[in-house]
């Protein structure tokens, strides 16, 4: 403005000078080029109003005896411009016509379909009954949403009934046509099925293998979010043990989405950008690809709980000899032993025969996940009652030994999940030595094959025969002595897992 005005004030003070603004008027000065500028612009301006209305004005009708007029190009060309505009709208709306039926046509179905009540855990089992499995030899059984198997369509979740899971329900939703009301969560979301629970560490850890197996497959993602049912009814957490266990593994705290509504259907349905669905725990893997798995949780439970991971087999003691860790996993209550301190100074014995043997005794209830992982990273011969205590087994090093001990009826009528220790210790690289049965225990009024004795036997207390132990223990101490003596020549390193960050 101040630049403005001054230059204004220098034109103005100027002393008029006739002499200096004295022009001849000639032909030429009419014609200056600013004037040549408007009278160009005011032709142009003129041409265009006239194509305008020449456009907007059809041809006039032809005389009866004369020849038709050929078309008008530019008089078509606008009429068909306008069919143009008009046939989009009419194609926008009947679009978004279709989108909104597409919306309503989205059919949620029973989470838990009651059909297959009796065959809950068989086939596509009673959870998400009408989806199939992507399943590849060797590898986990599993759902992925969107893929080429939905059709590119998400998966979307409706109800969060925590009692009863035919109440909550699903369903499948192409993103552009999401149900009304339909909120739709970013990033990976786990959701996992269990037929038992998420607090026992066997049976939570059994569900959660598939999902690092996946992990591990696909280039190591992390989930944003877990989504757990148990029969389909909601659960909101897990037991501290797998808890702490999946936060190691997935390099932070699991965020357990619970919907935030409390119990029942009070919000609308949830539709994930991405989510895989496990249904079958490891049903379908093959032996090396649980290997693979426990060698990544072994890996990155160590890394989490600071424990040196060159492994134990170049340790030596004063005399030179490699050293061996037996410890004694005790339990207190159902299955323990009823004479502890017996059993101990039985083991206690045979491990003072062996150079370079350390007996430790712990028990189960008192130590956190930590000290677990710790302790089983130290062991090389495992001594414990059955019990989801044994789980632990797979933070020791490939090829430690197991010794498992049964209370009396077991054999019998405990059916096939007896044996679901020497599944996981072959499974994660250990070696199962056996197991010791308690011929003895509390007597029940009914025939031992009656299935109503194990309401007896299954919380019954384990006895000892000194005998037996003490030659079972030194078979195992000299056999466990050799190898790693072999081990200890060579040099040879801890099997570990090289990946998702570990290794």
């Amino acid at each position: 403005m101040t630049k403005t005005t001054s230059q204004h004030a220098d034109r103005t003070n100027k002393t008029y000078d006739p002499k200096q603004h004295h022009h001849t008027i000639s032909p030429i000065c009419l014609f200056s080029p600013k004037l040549s500028v408007y009278l160009l612009a005011t032709c142009v301006t003129l041409f265009i109003l006239f194509q305008i209305q020449s456009l907007q004005t059809p041809p006039p009708p032809p005389l009866p005896s004369s020849p038709s007029p050929p078309p008008c190009n530019s008089w078509s060309f606008m009429h068909q411009w306008q069919k143009v505009l008009i046939n989009k709208s009419s194609c926008t709306q009947e679009l978004k016509s279709m989108a909104a039926k597409l919306r309503q046509a989205v059919t949620f179905l029973p989470l838990k379909d009651l059909r297959y009540a009796q065959t809950a855990q068989q086939g596509h089992t009673w959870f998400m009954s009408t989806m199939y499995d992507t399943h590849e030899e060797g590898e986990v059984q599993y759902q992925h949403f969107p893929s080429e198997a939905s059709k590119g369509r998400l998966l979307c979740i409706k109800g969060h009934d925590i009692r009863d899971g035919a109440w909550n329900s699903y369903a499948l939703a192409w993103p552009e046509t999401l149900p009304d009301n339909a909120t739709l969560m970013e990033g990976l979301t786990f959701v996992s099925y269990n037929h038992y629970n998420y607090d026992n560490i066997w049976h939570g850890l059994s569900a959660m293998v598939p999902f690092v197996a996946w992990h591990i497959k696909n280039e190591c993602p992390v989930p944003t979010r877990w989504i757990l049912y148990h029969w389909g009814e909601l659960r909101t957490k897990m037991g501290p043990w797998l808890r702490s266990l999946m936060e190691a593994t997935f390099s932070g705290s699991p965020y357990i989405e619970g919907f935030d509504h409390g119990d029942g259907d009070d919000g609308g349905p949830a539709c994930f950008e991405e989510a895989v669905v496990m249904r079958h725990n490891e049903g379908g893997m093959s032996r090396e690809r649980r290997i693979e798995v426990y060698d990544l949780m072994r890996c990155k439970a160590r890394m989490a709980c600071k424990v040196s991971m060159e492994g134990r087999v170049a340790e030596v003691d004063g005399g030179g000899l490699p050293v061996i860790g037996m410890t004694m996993f005790m339990r207190t209550g159902a299955r323990s032993f009823r004479n502890e301190s017996a059993v101990v100074g039985i083991f206690e014995r045979e491990c003072r025969k062996v150079a370079g043997c350390r007996l430790m005794v712990a028990h189960s209830n008192n130590l956190t996940f930590c000290e677990q992982v710790k302790l089983m990273s130290s062991t090389d011969i495992l001594v414990s009652p059955h019990g989801a205590q044994l789980t632990n087994m797979f933070f020791m090093d490939r090829n430690s030994s197991v010794m498992e001990f049964f209370p009396k009826g077991w054999l019998k009528l405990a059916g096939v999940g007896q044996y679901v220790y020497h599944w996981i210790a072959s499974w994660s690289g250990m070696r199962h030595q056996g197991a010791w049965r308690d011929p003895n225990g509390d007597h029940c009024p009914y025939p031992d094959d009656d299935r109503r004795c194990m309401s007896i036997y299954k919380s019954g207390k384990i006895g000892y025969n000194e005998t037996y132990f003490a030659e079972w223990a030194r078979n195992v101490l000299n056999e466990v002595k050799m190898r790693k003596m072999e081990e200890a020549s060579g040099k040879t390193r801890a099997a570990t897992f090289s990946g998702c960050g570990c290794g």
